[in-house]
């Protein structure tokens, strides 16, 4: 019986696989193409316990649209390793300017096997319908501002303005008492504001599902302390929580905010050159983290609405969050008045904000840590 092992690198794509075997001596190459259901996804995984003979079987494949079922189903079937790795972090060869689905799943294969893959950190089913329904979320809210766009254009082509604040209560109130002489401007009008209406709705409706999620295990505490820091209430709160679901694979919060894309890009070469941040990783947590910031140029000040959010918590996340806006503050001012762009400042204030959550989320070495 051999002992070494099967690699297997998967090209997934909606309705087929590309699939490529090595193994650890470089034999022969096996590659078939094959279609994407769950009966042949585990007649495949059954295909590749014939062929390891007994070997350890590493699987793996790009994470992409197709999520995280195809490894859930290859594991579920029989015994092996499934790797979904991060797509940016592939290595690329300049000069290679074929890129085929055969190829893909030889290049994973053979990747796998030099140990030059990344990782990424799977979720479970119920994290993921959590995440997803985070998005779904932001969704709305991207739709909505579309939505009041087009009507706020529709009626500043017809020289309509209401003056106030857009949005607001008088603001809605005068928008239904708008009437139009030519019935295609009402039909335009109606259908608009029909939109908005919806979206408002839809937005709506998402929030309480999240609100709701928060007060359960295991997004209670976390999401509780969270709200301590200014900025961060609970869409916030359950967003930073839902999208990163586990602490322990960032050892030090350096590497945290490495993995939001906070950290500066860097060009060294004799000379240290270092550029805007790097923007990688999970762009969703660092867009709420870089809104949370804007409230660093405000001075250090409990509010009786993040005093009603502290209620009932430890003493030490207080302090915590206590010395995170005061940091932020003091870090905002400094890059102020040495000329830097407020995007600039604030940009830094979310990247410490980014370490003092690692200091409280952290397993073993955050705050709440037992």
């Amino acid at each position: 019986m051999s002992k070494s092992i099967t690699w297997v690198g998967l090209d997934v794509h909606k309705s087929f696989f590309n699939v490529a075997v090595l193994d650890s001596s470089k034999g022969p190459l096996l590659e078939w193409r094959m279609e994407h259901t769950k009966a042949k996804v585990k007649k495949l995984a059954r295909t590749l316990t014939k062929l390891a003979d007994g070997a350890e079987i590493r699987v793996c494949y790009e994470a992409g649209p197709c999520g995280w079922a195809p490894k859930r189903l290859l594991e579920e079937t029989v015994p092996m390793v499934c790797e979904v790795v991060a797509p940016s972090l592939i290595p690329i060869k300049p000069g290679d300017r074929v890129k085929t689905d055969r190829r893909d799943a030889k290049k994973l294969a053979e990747f796998l096997r030099a140990g030059l893959l990344t990782e990424a950190t799977p979720p479970t089913e119920n994290q993921e319908a959590v995440r997803d329904l985070v998005r779904q979320r932001e969704t709305s809210t991207s739709d909505l501002g579309r939505a009041r766009h087009r009507l706020g254009k529709f009626l500043i082509r017809r020289q309509l303005s209401h003056g106030g604040k857009n949005w607001s209560h008088a603001h809605m109130q005068w928008l239904n008492s708008l009437t139009f002489e030519n019935p295609a401007d009402t039909l335009v009008f109606r259908d608009l504001y029909d939109q908005v209406e919806h979206q408002t709705q839809r937005k709506e409706q998402l929030t309480r599902a999240l609100e709701e999620i928060s007060t359960h295990e295991p997004y209670r505490d976390p999401v509780g302390w969270l709200r301590c820091f200014r900025g961060i209430d609970t869409v916030t709160a359950i967003t930073i929580v839902a999208e990163l679901f586990d602490f322990e694979r960032f050892d030090s919060a350096r590497k945290l905010m490495g993995y939001l894309g906070l950290t500066p890009s860097e060009h060294t070469s004799g000379k240290e050159r270092r550029g805007s941040i790097t923007k990688t990783g999970n762009g969703h947590v660092r867009r709420v983290l870089v809104e949370s910031a804007h409230h660093s140029g405000n001075p250090f000040r409990i509010s009786h609405a993040l005093k009603t959010r502290r209620t009932n918590q430890a003493p030490e996340i207080i302090a915590l969050a206590d010395r995170a806006m005061r940091r932020q503050h003091r870090v905002f001012w400094r890059l102020m008045n040495r000329g830097k762009h407020r995007n600039v400042a604030v940009t830094a204030c979310a990247r410490e904000l980014a370490g003092f959550i690692w200091a409280l989320l952290h397993p073993q070495l955050g705050v709440m840590a037992n």
